[in-house]
């Protein structure tokens, strides 16, 4: 990876958490703008174009989850690597953050060396992500992955970068079954710890958008895109 190549926007109430992840982050080769509140991370993405946002789900004005949404509704910031930085570890704050579209959640406090690693590995993603193959036509879907653009009988589906990686990796292999260790490896990273909630989410909300005859459940083994 490019040093300065990544951008990253730091949006957080906490000045210092904002100062000690910029520090980090800008030492690591990354360039970094920062926002207290929801509002003003929206603002700042829309003029920054970050390719990774660090969000904290609980701020002023905005909080975080709210503001992820309204991110996610922008058309050309919908393929932006959202990654929640919270305390809060209930479930139901995790599946609330998914639901908004976020593709990770971290749990404060952040252990800085694994915490750079992740985001060094979804870096060195998003740049090797360019470089695969680009289009696939499969059953009545047509996923074209440099415009990040789903076609159904050609009704245009547009979904968070998280969603297509994991669709465009099942339907590169129709009936091949990927479990859910080669998901987590191939989709978030070999170095991102999720969990399987993760992955169900996406998966549900995928079905939710395409129709449930597109991804099988293989139980106890992971997913496939039906052949």
């Amino acid at each position: 990876m490019k040093k300065t190549a990544v951008k990253i926007l730091v949006v957080d109430d906490d000045p210092e958490i904002v100062e000690i992840l910029k520090y980090n982050l800008s030492n690591s080769g990354f360039e970094v703008k920062v926002a207290y509140n929801g509002i003003q991370a929206v603002k700042k993405s829309k003029k920054f174009k970050p390719d990774i946002i660090l969000l904290d789900v609980m701020m002023p004005e905005m909080n975080g989850i709210e503001a992820c949404t309204e991110i996610r509704n922008i058309d050309n910031l919908k393929n932006i690597q959202i990654i929640f930085l919270s305390a809060r570890g209930e479930d139901y704050t995790q599946i609330a953050a998914f639901d908004a579209g976020a593709d990770d959640y971290i749990n404060k406090p952040i252990k800085p060396k694994i915490f750079l690693k992740k985001i060094t590995n979804i870096a060195k993603r998003l740049n090797s992500f360019q470089n695969e193959e680009t289009f696939i036509k499969v059953s009545d879907l047509k996923i074209n992955r440099e415009e990040y653009l789903v076609t159904k009988n050609k009704t245009e589906i547009i979904l968070p970068r998280k969603e297509f990686e994991l669709l465009f990796l099942l339907a590169s292999k129709p009936g091949k079954v990927f479990s859910r260790d080669e998901i987590m490896n191939k989709v978030w990273g070999s170095q991102v710890f999720v969990g399987d909630r993760t992955i169900d989410v996406h998966i549900r909300k995928l079905r939710e958008k395409l129709g449930e005859n597109y991804i099988k459940t293989i139980k106890g083994v992971g997913y496939k895109f039906k052949s």
